[in-house]
């Protein structure tokens, strides 16, 4: 072999492992498009996560936006279990009670703002009250307000995590006080 090709050979090569090195660290050192949110929680969810913080017990967590699919899970032997996970695997509650020292599950919390009023987000919440129901998990409903009462919402928690309020429909602040 010639002097020549083997010099073309050589930055042939080179030339090569120079554009292969370029793609890899380039694509390395590309800005992917995400960002850190800024807050996890709305204003109305922070300002009620603090008063949710006083009136639960020592003996419960407090979690924010839980995912369905960690809170529901369906047998393998489920009919059309697909098509069922694919109705939980993207929603969310808003708030979880769960038992420290296991943390199961205990209660679900929704925050309902004026979003709530829309038909799709009433369906939305039809069906969370249903699969909480079925799942024997209870579910109380809070609207918005500007300022909580930790003494009303630490009775209506007490009074849902002990079972003296039926599962079967969820609750709100306001039902659970006429009576």
């Amino acid at each position: 072999m010639s002097t020549s090709v083997v010099a073309v050979l050589a930055i042939a090569i080179i030339a090569l492992i120079a554009a292969v090195l370029y793609t890899v660290l380039s694509k390395a050192s590309a800005r992917w498009p995400y960002r850190k949110s800024e807050h996890l929680l709305t204003l109305a969810e922070r300002s009620f996560f603090g008063v949710l913080g006083q009136a639960t017990d020592d003996d419960l967590y407090i979690f924010a936006k839980v995912r369905l699919s960690d809170l529901f899970w369906l047998p393998q032997n489920t009919r059309d279990r697909q098509r069922y996970f694919n109705r939980i695997q993207s929603k969310h509650v808003d708030f979880v009670l769960c038992d420290r020292a296991t943390t199961e599950p205990r209660l679900l919390i929704e925050l309902d703002d004026s979003s709530h009023r829309r038909a799709a987000r009433q369906s939305r919440d039809a069906f969370l009250d249903q699969a909480a129901s079925q799942a024997g998990l209870p579910i109380l409903r809070v609207p918005v307000k500007h300022s909580y009462s930790v003494a009303e919402l630490r009775q209506v928690i007490s009074s849902l995590l002990k079972g003296e309020v039926n599962v079967a429909e969820p609750v709100t602040v306001e039902e659970k006080n006429k009576d």
